[in-house]
């Protein structure tokens, strides 16, 4: 078998295990399945009546929802990646001569595979709360694949963080500026009403036009430039997260 099928059904492998072990931490699944969709709801129902946005508050609140499942999800991988580590996993699994990229690979498709359960559950209950999409295929499938590529970026981010972190406990934390770029954006108030300063860097933030991109995709509005800008962004922190996981795995494997 060459080696490039080898790694091939290596990464299979563990991407199995990481799914299987997703549903098997059934705290964190729901935590991940369940908290965005009461954060949306606390939105919606607190805050929506004094919140001004030229819409329905949960047409407009949505897509900062499906973001904010994107952080709990990537927060899961740093985490997970950090258990392997002193639990001695990884040392066990390089035994065997599994690649670092297979090892990594499994915990980011986990990552994706629950992000987007999480994704259908947010829009589930947000339709039966009001909310109501366009239903062009082509622009479902465009906003789909925005959320794919986030998703993938951030995970490979956050399996940096996790390789970084000395403890589970750590992982967590250095995952909360990805849980927290939603807020100082354009997700849950518009950008203009923002003080000055914190206005500038809403505008000049990764999620800011991923969230604009969703918007626009889903209600059937103009999208501007916004989804160049989104993807230079994943560009840029998927090719941060690959390089810098590659090097911490070397330095605490090796």
């Amino acid at each position: 078998m060459s080696e490039l099928a080898v790694r091939g059904t290596q990464t299979a492998v563990m991407i199995s295990r990481c799914v299987r072990l997703s549903r098997r931490n059934v705290d964190a699944l729901l935590t991940s399945l369940v908290l965005p969709v009461l954060l949306m709801l606390l939105f919606v129902y607190l805050f929506g009546g004094a919140i001004e946005t030229g819409s329905a508050y949960v047409t407009y609140v949505v897509p900062g929802v499906l973001l904010l499942c994107a952080g709990f999800g990537a927060a899961g991988t740093a985490v997970s990646v950090t258990t392997d580590l002193t639990e001695g996993m990884i040392e066990r699994l390089r035994t065997m001569d599994v690649g670092a990229t297979s090892i990594l690979a499994g915990h980011v498709v986990a990552s994706v595979a629950r992000n987007l359960v999480a994704t259908t559950l947010v829009l589930a209950v947000a339709v039966a709360i009001g909310f109501r999409p366009a239903v062009a295929p082509l622009r479902w499938l465009a906003a789909a694949g925005l959320l794919v590529l986030f998703v993938l970026a951030v995970s490979w981010l956050s399996a940096a963080f996790g390789l970084l972190a000395r403890t589970p406990e750590a992982a967590s934390g250095y995952t909360f500026l990805v849980m927290f770029l939603p807020y100082p954006s354009s997700a849950f108030v518009p950008v203009e009403t923002m003080p000055r300063w914190v206005r500038g860097f809403a505008e000049h933030q990764p999620v800011t036009p991923v969230i604009e991109s969703l918007r626009g995709l889903l209600l059937d509005t103009p999208v501007g430039s916004a989804p160049a800008h989104a993807l230079a962004w994943f560009l840029g922190i998927l090719a941060l997260g690959v390089v810098l996981s590659a090097v911490l795995f070397r330095r605490r494997v090796a």
